[in-house]
């Protein structure tokens, strides 16, 4: 008897997903595909394609334990062509479905491969809106009418009303006020405890999968082993909970903090989970709520978290939905310099970036600021060109997608999109860097010498960044008042911020470190290309 085919994308690992909504045991089929074309359109992080392929085959025996027909692809399997519409023009021939069924997609590029599935297959394709967001697209849009510019803590508040989370019984906003970020910017005290990660060791499926990843994508940027993520909703619920018991109560103080060799300090480490299905983004904005309202942890901590989730997380999804393709081509400060090899090597004297690139490729992970403050205010400040940033942390990250990924750097790390979606760049000098962790004690460079060979780079490059695109940042109102401590500086000391920026590029640039081959063009290390390569 015919039926629908559901298609359930890498992303989608949700039980409560829409496409899967009505299906009928009897007739209808869920088709899963591991394709070679999603594992390499980037070259993403080994740890990533490895977490992703066994989570998605956990999911398929997991539909399949409940009586689901699972027709389910894996990347080695003869046949296999190597993309969705190869996979899904496979299985209408092996089924003969009524119809296909999908969700809506989290990526542009598949938005518009997916419209024309209906064409070349020959049959009804229903995509289904993801309801496992708080805002959809259309809300969002709603929210945007009108606007020059969006600011997130406007649309934050708009969420909180809506879904009553954090809310007073008077409808107003827990403490009196809907942010505390001020009480959330404090630096790791020597000695301070901090919880261990939650891992979870692979199973005989994730085993196999590791092996696969090793054999096929060992030449790509990261280390696979040892791999301890969360495979199964109830492993990265564990995971949540873990977070919940030993690190949310100081969140709130430390969520910006940085300090050597500690990984994760008191984050939750759940975005991958979050953003392939595995966890759903409302009970974990309630449950949060419940440990705040329960006095277990403090406000700063709980709104702290709940404003990444449901604040940034919905406010830059709704952002690149309402501006692609577009978006992704805006360039406001002119940035063309190309992304350093050291992104991919670590090798620097940069103790700072040696140890979040150091971090990345073990990891496939690092936290907010370590993304923000680090390896992005050092691309900003570069002036390197912003899709080459971007495709960066879309390779390396492992709760990286393009919907979440694309508008944090390009708008926020980048200021590409000239303000809209925040209202100034997030430059910087050492001294933040400094301030927030202990990289700076063991860096062969000094933080608080702002000119010389022996300053820290990132001190003189900030100046230079303000200078180069003065034009463009004098009219802004948040900078205002460094522009007139750059005025008040005498032209020799300016000269010589140029000076010092010029030495260090041309150092940088002009020995030989030359930028990684694109990452959407694999095909020049099938060629022979073999200088990024790591060995698994």
């Amino acid at each position: 008897m015919p039926g629908t085919l559901r298609f359930v994308l890498g992303d989608q690992l949700s039980p409560g997903l829409s496409s899967l909504r009505g299906l009928d045991k009897a007739a209808d089929t869920v088709l899963m595909a591991e394709v070679w074309d999603e594992a390499t359109y980037v070259r993403h992080h080994p740890k990533k394609i490895a977490f992703l392929f066994s989570a998605m085959r956990h999911f398929a025996e997991d539909l399949r334990r409940q009586g689901v027909r699972v027709d389910y692809v894996r990347l080695d399997q003869p046949g296999n062509t190597g993309s969705f519409r190869g996979e899904l023009l496979r299985a209408v021939e092996r089924h003969r479905p009524d119809r296909v069924a999908v969700t809506f997609p989290g990526e542009w590029r598949v938005w518009e491969d997916m419209r024309g599935w209906g064409d070349v297959c020959g049959l009804p394709v229903e995509i289904a809106e993801d309801t496992r967001f708080f805002c959809p697209p259309e809300r969002f849009r709603a929210h945007a009418q009108g606007r020059k510019q969006l600011r997130m803590e406007f649309f934050y508040r708009e969420m909180r009303r809506e879904h009553g989370i954090l809310l007073d019984p008077d409808g107003e906003p827990e403490g009196g006020q809907w942010n505390f970020d001020a009480e959330n910017r404090k630096s790791l005290p020597r000695g301070q405890p901090v919880p261990p990660r939650f891992t979870v060791a692979p199973d005989a499926m994730t085993a196999e999968v590791l092996d696969l990843v090793r054999r096929r994508f060992g030449n790509h940027f990261g280390d696979l082993e040892p791999f301890g993520f969360a495979v199964t909703a109830a492993d990265a619920e564990a995971a949540f909970e873990h977070f919940v018991r030993h690190a949310l109560p100081l969140f709130g103080d430390y969520q910006d903090a940085m300090a050597m060799g500690q990984d994760t300090l008191f984050h939750s480490v759940i975005g991958q989970y979050l953003n392939c299905g595995l966890l759903d983004p409302r009970a974990v904005c309630r449950r949060v709520e419940t440990e705040y309202r329960a006095g277990r942890v403090p406000l700063n901590a709980a709104e702290g978290y709940i404003r990444q989730v449901l604040g940034w997380r919905e406010y830059v999804r709704g952002i690149y939905w309402l501006k692609m393709p577009d978006y992704a081509r805006t360039n406001h400060l002119g940035a063309h310099r190309p992304l350093p090899d050291l992104y991919w090597t670590g090798e620097t004297p940069l103790r700072c970036l040696a140890e979040v690139v150091g971090q990345t490729r073990r990891e496939a992970y690092a936290h907010h600021i370590q993304r923000l403050m680090v390896t992005g205010n050092f691309a900003l400040l570069l002036g390197v060109e912003p899709a080459q940033v971007e495709e960066w942390y879309l390779a390396v990250y492992a709760d990286a997608y393009e919907w979440v990924e694309l508008p944090n750097v390009h708008g926020m790390v980048m200021h590409a999109d000239g303000g809209y979606l925040g209202s100034k760049p997030y430059a910087a000098s050492g001294k933040y860097i400094d301030r927030m962790s202990d990289y700076c004690g063991r860096c062969s460079f000094d933080v608080a010498r702002t000119s010389g060979p022996d300053a820290c780079p990132m001190n003189y490059l900030y100046w230079n960044f303000l200078i180069e695109n003065e034009g463009k940042l004098r009219g802004n109102p948040r900078m205002g008042m460094i522009y007139k401590t750059l005025d008040k500086m005498a032209p020799a000391k300016r000269d010589g911020f140029r000076a010092d920026s010029a030495r260090f590029l041309e150092n940088l640039y002009g020995t030989g470190s030359v930028t990684k081959p694109a990452l959407s063009s694999p095909d020049l290390f099938a060629a022979g290309t073999t200088r990024h390569q790591e060995d698994a």
